[in-house]
């Protein structure tokens, strides 16, 4: 319907996407998620999540942590971490733009009906957070034997 404008960087409808982008993220609004537990557009901290036959492995990114504070939980197939990442910052400065996260967050994710939750691993290295959760021996494949 109105084409494409080629007169600035690009389309203009992609330059007032991001400018709106950049004045939700100035107000701190993030766009409604898609789902009950999906995350909004730049939820923090981002998570890979990875999956074999013998495993589900769950990746947060996210340096700055105390370890000792985080607070993971599962409880059947939801699984939660919790925490908070302090920044010091000095008293007399003024800041012009912060893009580290401070503060609290919570995270939940679904995890597929078949993980045990009494058989979860959960380390903290380099920033990254790394929850391994065994899936249930009754799901795994069984060969079985011809008599």
């Amino acid at each position: 319907m109105f084409g494409t404008f080629t007169g600035l960087q690009g389309n203009v409808f992609d330059q007032l996407n991001r400018l709106q982008r950049e004045l939700d993220e100035s107000f701190g609004l993030w766009p409604q998620a898609a789902e009950l537990r999906a995350p909004g557009w730049g939820s923090w901290p981002p998570i890979n999540i990875g999956a074999t036959a013998e495993r589900v492995d769950v990746y947060l990114f996210a340096p700055g942590l105390d370890a000792a504070e985080l607070d993971i939980n599962i409880q059947r197939n939801l699984l939660t971490v919790a925490g908070q990442r302090r920044l010091e910052r000095g008293e007399k400065q003024r800041w012009y733009r912060t893009e580290r996260h401070s503060g609290e967050f919570r995270r939940a994710v679904t995890l597929p009906e078949d993980v045990d939750p009494e058989r979860v691993d959960a380390s903290y290295r380099d920033g990254v957070l790394h929850v391994s959760v065994q899936r249930r021996a009754s799901s795994q494949p069984r060969r079985i034997s011809i008599s």
